[in-house]
């Protein structure tokens, strides 16, 4: 059993943007790094002050690959020492730049998916390792966003290497299987590192190949995830729409239910989860996945009282 390094923050080395070069630029017009990357389906990006200019750099890692996000007026650029315009293009999903207005004609026009898309009209799902997406999901059951955040970065600088001062990669499912139960929890898991301990040591051992599931169809790759420990169909949808690119994948989460019962089945009864992700196939379409997205980072954010539970009420004594 291997005991997690020391799990204490530490701030990223400064490092000159002049010694990474520029692998991708992204337009400010179409690109919102703060709604893409703490929007809850990422987890490793951290932001920084300019070192040399007014201005934020977002410092995390696309795969194995530590890289800097600069903000900018006309464009945000991303640097790194080791990854390729492709790895980046593909993690950041470039190619639906010119389907946008498409996409956005799959949503229903509704008037909450329209305030949801004026809110945060440069977010976008962006496209993880699976492996990463999938541990990172197992430790978001009931926590915060940043919670989430504090448990993945544990992870990354207990048990995964560093690639560059201050830069971990992901720690591989059989550092995480070797590392055992008990050292994971220390990394503020709590119940939740019996199911990430679990899943780690059934793929290490072989016998789910995440790498495979890209063939299988939606359906298909979701029966195989759920048989995970700690994975169910929320987590497994998460894994699919962040990790796959399947925009089909509905996650419902308490947050995503809340949104359904008070602004689309106000006043009447909730449907079972399996009708709801019925009525979101009908009505959010085939791209539900992003559509979800959107109404999850406003809600989540900007928390509108339509959407919001009243408080409850103490009872008196």
């Amino acid at each position: 059993m291997n005991a997690p390094r020391s799990t204490s923050a530490k701030p990223a080395s400064p490092t000159p943007l002049a010694s990474w070069p520029r692998v991708l630029s992204l337009p400010a017009a179409t690109f919102d790094p703060v709604a893409t990357l703490r929007c809850g389906q990422t987890f490793c990006w951290r932001p920084h002050p300019a070192p040399d200019r007014a201005g934020t750099v977002w410092h995390g890692m696309v795969g194995p690959h530590p890289c800097l996000l600069v903000e900018g007026k006309r464009e945000h650029t991303l640097h790194s020492p080791t990854a390729t315009e492709a790895e980046a293009a593909r993690y950041f999903a470039t190619e639906l730049d010119l389907k946008r207005k498409t996409l956005f004609a799959t949503f229903p026009d509704d008037p909450w998916m329209a305030r949801a898309l004026a809110f945060c009209p440069g977010m976008r799902i962006v496209r993880q390792d699976p492996w990463e997406t999938l541990a990172s999901f197992i430790c978001s059951a009931v926590k915060q966003v940043p919670q989430i955040e504090e448990i993945h970065m544990n992870l990354r600088r207990s048990f995964g290497t560093e690639v560059h001062p201050g830069f971990h990669a992901f720690p591989q499912p059989a550092a995480l299987a070797a590392a055992g139960e008990d050292a994971l929890r220390r990394c503020r898991l709590g119940f939740r590192a019996k199911g990430l301990h679990g899943t780690a040591v059934r793929i290490a051992a072989g016998e789910i190949d995440l790498a495979a599931l890209e063939a299988l169809t939606t359906e298909a790759a979701r029966e195989r995830l759920v048989t995970l420990p700690g994975v169910g169909p929320k987590i497994a949808d998460c894994v699919l729409l962040f990790g796959y690119g399947r925009p089909e994948a509905f996650p419902i989460d308490v947050w995503v239910e809340r949104i359904l019962r008070r602004l689309y089945f106000r006043g009447r009864k909730l449907p079972s989860k399996e009708r709801l992700q019925r009525f979101a196939a009908t009505h959010f379409g085939p791209w539900r996945g992003h559509a979800q997205q959107y109404l999850f980072h406003w809600v989540r954010t900007a928390r509108p009282p339509e959407a919001m539970d009243p408080p409850k009420r103490k009872k008196c004594k």
